[in-house]
């Protein structure tokens, strides 16, 4: 089943680019930039990268952050990704990434995406992947906040398929920010949302609603509310589930308890992605891997898994962003090969 799972053209559309950041780049661009890390050694670091809870995280990755400041680095960073992203057998992949976070260390955004896009440029080259580009809200911020990153974001259009809103849900619920989601509709970028994470499934509904999302990131706990199920599988909406984060983040004590299951069984459009990589325990292979052995799947389920993905990616914005149609097909074909 190992080569089997290897095999299979991965999507991923859950992805945020600083969470890939691995102890040895995070040091190694401190150590180049005079930065001074609460860590001596290496192993400090990746004994850092062992938390208990989303607050502990995210006060780590925000730490992390600190050492991309120029151009270079946000095109290290996701060129180290797609690199690792290659050999997991991923073909297409959306970056998500944080502007406020970077523009608040006075980082500016034609910094961040001039990095972060010639990386995805040269990975087509390289690495056989396309990819795009969703820049997110942070929740943690306030809605004025949200709404300067809106306008900043403008003259940068063409470069990204849509947006998105991380970060902490408790406290912080989808409607906070109805203003620049509804302008964001209205310029046509896609639009998703993380809810149904640490959230309640509330929070899935009012993103739907309110928001206008296309996809919900995590949503898994919509099964606390059957009619939001029913019409999650009605509508075909995509929810990117993220297994090793769930696990570590203690959405689920361990991968046997998790409920991609019954989320199959409800009929819903599921896809499989690694979210933070680089913290949660590996990337789309090693969660490909992981839940096999804890759950089981079939070959027929990981075909659909992985069909949902491809049909799920935001079409083609810019050119060499997005996923194009000849590049849908392309993707369909390999996984009808990957069929005994």
């Amino acid at each position: 089943m190992h080569d089997f799972l290897a095999r299979l053209p991965k999507v991923e559309l859950h992805l945020h680019i600083e969470g890939s950041l691995t102890p040895a780049l995070m040091f190694e661009l401190a150590a180049e930039q005079g930065i001074a890390l609460p860590y001596a050694t290496l192993e400090e670091v990746e004994a850092a990268y062992d938390f208990a809870d989303l607050p502990a995280f995210l006060a780590l990755y925000y730490q992390g952050m600190g050492v991309l400041n120029d151009e270079s680095h946000f095109y290290r960073l996701a060129q180290d990704y797609f690199r690792r992203a290659s050999a997991d057998g991923v073909k297409h992949l959306e970056l998500f990434f944080d502007p406020q976070a970077h523009l608040s260390r006075g980082v500016s955004l034609a910094t961040q995406f001039a990095g972060l896009e010639r990386a995805c440029r040269e990975a087509v080259k390289e690495f056989d992947i396309t990819s795009a580009l969703v820049p997110s809200f942070l929740r943690c911020h306030s809605a004025e906040s949200a709404r300067e990153l809106f306008d900043a974001l403008i003259p940068f259009e063409s470069r990204f398929v849509g947006v998105g809103l991380d970060s902490a849900e408790i406290g912080n619920p989808p409607e906070k920010f109805t203003e620049v989601f509804q302008l964001a509709g209205e310029r046509g970028w896609h639009r998703v949302a993380h809810a149904g994470e640490e959230g309640p499934a509330a929070y899935i509904r009012t993103a739907l609603e309110v928001l206008g999302v296309e996809r919900i990131d995590h949503g898994v706990r919509c099964l606390e509310d059957p009619a939001l199920v029913a019409e999650l599988a009605e509508r075909r909406i995509p929810l990117t589930v993220c297994p090793l984060s769930n696990v570590a983040l203690k959405v689920v004590e361990r991968m046997d308890d998790h409920p991609l299951p019954k989320l199959i069984e409800a009929g819903l459009n599921i896809t499989l992605n690694s979210d933070d990589p680089a913290y949660f325990g590996g990337g789309m292979l090693d969660n490909f891997i992981a839940v096999q052995q804890a759950l089981d799947l079939s070959e027929a389920q990981w075909i659909t898994l992985c069909r949902n993905a491809i049909d799920a990616a935001f079409p083609q914005r810019a050119e060499g962003l997005g996923m194009s149609d000849t590049r849908r097909d392309v993707l369909l074909a390999q996984l009808d090969s990957c069929v005994a």
